[in-house]
């Protein structure tokens, strides 16, 4: 007996010992929710609410504090972390996403707006930067509306710093932008520099056609990058794909109105790296300056190559130029050094594949290449773009540009 009656007070004590301890558990958890409003304080992972984190969804309340810490405290969970822009307006200044993270992965639920503010003095570089991140995707039905019509007046004079990107990927890997809207910003809507696997599709992109400098998607100094299914209308390139890039894929964008879709320029700049394995293809080009185009500046600052260039399955509506090589590319006669008949970009192995549609000027291709860099392996296979107006014939302009064409127009064949 005196047996069993120790083993029950044993058992008692234990009891309570155990009831003490969950106690404590418990009220240190409702001590760190209490600590933790929205999630703010990270840990394992979880949700980071800007809205439970001060931001007011008024448009005109400065919320960058909130959805700076929301992406902080994202960046220091250990686990997956989601930063929430729920529906509203909120105004924002420059944003610095910066990493190494702790967690496996970040998404950045974007369904409401996210405006740029116009007070220029607070940018030293972009509006909205990730750097140094990798396993992250945004997200969501809202916008990022850099609002620049109440700015662009002032970008084209003298004594105004560059303008800030709208969104840059700058040495990430793996990320995923899908499904959202960027709207008027102040230069290039997306500008994805020194990553790697980087997709963005399904987003819609929109600004002035009288604006230059909002390219849609610029990529630089990247590879295994995907542009698809989504519609751009700006005041310059859809997309552009300078220098350093290899293996981008440009796949079913709608383009117009803007400049078209480009790989260039090329060579402005010293140290530029050779561009390879790009290829564009399921697009259609609507009223744009230029359809499809490479270009490099007249006497460029580096020696590099671009090839094996593929455009393919690609309707043009009224487009100005269709297809276009510029070697002696100059825009408002600004040049790098001074002008020659000489490249130090080398073009080779191009394909043009099934073209289709209509120029709004008689000049459908115009391959320009250099006397001393000529293009090669060029290839114009089932092109077929006519002038839509009347009384004036489809032509061709080439200049050293050497390869072969089959199945396009006649006129169109002027490969040596």
């Amino acid at each position: 007996m005196a047996s069993a009656h120790n083993a029950l007070r044993v058992f008692f004590i234990l009891a309570v010992v155990c009831a003490v301890c969950t106690a404590k558990r418990t009220g240190a958890n409702k001590e760190e929710s209490a600590a933790a409003p929205g999630g703010a304080a990270g840990g394992s992972g979880g949700t980071f609410d800007i809205s439970k984190l001060g931001a007011t969804s008024d448009g005109k309340t400065d919320c960058t504090k909130a959805v700076q810490d929301a992406w902080t405290s994202a960046c220091e969970a250990t686990g997956s972390a989601t930063v929430v822009i729920p529906k509203g307006d909120y105004l924002v200044g420059p944003l610095n996403f910066t990493g190494p993270c702790k967690g496996s992965n970040i998404a950045i639920q974007l369904d409401g707006n996210l405006l740029g503010s116009n007070d220029l003095d607070k940018y030293t570089a972009s509006w909205i930067e990730l750097s140094h991140v990798n396993n992250i995707g945004i997200t969501g039905s809202g916008t990022l509306d850099g609002q620049g019509t109440a700015v662009y007046s002032k970008s084209k004079t003298d004594n105004v710093k560059a303008m800030p990107n709208t969104l840059v990927l700058f040495h990430v890997i793996n990320a995923t932008v899908a499904g959202i809207k960027l709207l008027n910003s102040k230069f290039f809507h997306i500008n994805i520099d020194n990553s790697e696997s980087i997709t963005v599709k399904d987003v819609n992109i929109t600004a002035p056609a009288d604006v230059e400098n909002t390219d849609g998607v610029h990529v630089g100094g990247s590879s295994k990058i995907s542009i698809l299914n989504s519609t751009i209308g700006t005041g310059d390139d859809c997309v552009s794909i300078g220098p350093g890039c290899n293996g981008v894929l440009v796949d079913s964008i709608t383009c117009g109105p803007g400049q078209g879709i480009s790989v260039g320029c090329l060579g402005r700049y010293k140290d530029e790296k050779d561009v390879s394995d790009i290829t564009v293809r399921n697009c259609v080009l609507k009223n744009t300056t230029n359809g499809v185009r490479i270009k490099s500046y007249v006497d460029a600052e580096s020696v590099l190559t671009a090839s094996h260039l593929t455009f393919e399955n690609i309707r043009m509506e009224e487009v100005a130029n269709p297809i276009v090589i510029d070697q002696y590319f100059c825009p408002q006669k600004v040049c790098p050094g001074k002008r020659s008949n000489s490249s130090h970009v080398s073009v080779k192995d191009v394909t043009f594949r099934n073209i289709t549609g209509t120029s709004s000027t008689p000049e459908a291709i115009s391959l320009l290449c250099s006397e001393t860099q000529p293009c090669s392996g060029v290839s114009l296979i089932d092109v077929n773009v006519e002038y839509a107006g009347k009384n004036n014939k489809t032509m061709a302009v080439c200049s050293n540009a050497k390869g072969t064409a089959k199945g396009s127009i006649e006129a169109l064949a002027c490969l040596v």
